[in-house]
């Protein structure tokens, strides 16, 4: 039977289980997911020593990224005129979060979900001048985890925004990794260079950081035959741009949908808005299955 359960290790956790799967979800370290179990298998990657120190970010789970992807220039930006500070990533992820709604789905016993909350502040007010409100619901049912985000603006402009995810997940071999991605093109984010993707990386090297796009599919895919497991990540069509990002020696490979590429929030590309008073709700979900 579907459950929310709670513990403190150090930080409030909830624990949404079924029969195949438990995800952890921790609101005030940025509304982070930070474990899902598969099966007995750990899906993702999680950097322990970091997690447990609040003045450091989290490698490891699904951190948000909002209002912007990546990084700007000198971290800064301008809008009507006016100068800003918004580090990478935006402040999502580094902020609490509060929990707004939990429950089973009605009807069944195989569904559940959290429903977890950031607002505007004085503090976000600094690096971003909006009244907004974004919700994430994460919803565990069997073999998926889909992540449903609802940004709504209060302010009386339309409010331009990225949004995007940062999925660590755990990996023993990654020479071994099978990818689908829909994508025949990549942009090194290291030597700000464009050329062709035939499918696979060069591994042997420091760190691969990468956006794939343009994306002609809504579903990626990456299969694991060490593990014995496939990823799918479908996307609703706000996302243009799959980042796969990964470091030499690390038991971790990420593979995070963005709405758009770095710089957006000044370029304009693919770049999302939200009239005021309106909300825009995009989606993500990601299922895992054994291979036969």
């Amino acid at each position: 039977m579907a459950s929310i359960t709670t513990h403190s290790d150090p930080y409030l956790t909830y624990v949404l289980s079924t029969e195949q799967s438990k995800v952890e979800i921790v609101p005030e370290r940025g509304g982070i997911v930070t474990r899902w179990t598969w099966q007995g298998s750990e899906i993702f990657y999680l950097d322990e020593q970091r997690f447990q120190d609040p003045n450091l970010t989290v490698r490891g789970g699904i951190p948000i990224l909002f209002p912007i992807c990546g990084n700007l220039p000198d971290d800064r930006y301008s809008l009507n005129g006016q100068p800003y500070t918004l580090k990478q990533h935006g402040f999502a992820r580094n902020l609490p979060w509060t929990v707004v709604d939990q429950s089973p789905a009605e009807g069944t016993v195989e569904e559940v979900s959290l429903t977890v909350e950031l607002g505007s502040s004085e503090e976000t007010f600094q690096s971003y001048p909006f009244d907004f409100n974004v919700q994430f619901a994460y919803i565990l049912r069997g073999s998926t985890l889909t992540l449903r985000q609802t940004y709504s603006n209060h302010s009386n402009q339309t409010m331009p925004f990225m949004t995007g995810l940062h999925p660590y997940f755990a990996v023993q071999d990654k020479t071994q990794l099978q990818l689908g991605i829909p994508a025949n093109q990549i942009f090194d984010h290291i030597t700000q260079t464009s050329q062709g993707f035939a499918g696979t990386f060069d591994y042997g090297v420091d760190e691969i950081d990468v956006a794939l796009a343009p994306l002609s599919a809504t579903t990626a895919t990456v299969t694991d035959p060490v593990r014995n497991l496939q990823l799918s990540l479908s996307y609703s069509d706000h996302y243009s741009t799959l980042v796969f990002w990964t470091v030499k020696g690390k038991d971790f490979y990420c593979l995070e949908p963005w709405s758009g590429p770095r710089k957006s929030l000044i370029s304009g590309d693919h770049l999302l808005h939200v009239a005021p008073e309106s909300q825009l709700v995009t989606e993500v979900t990601m299922t895992i299955n054994a291979l036969t």
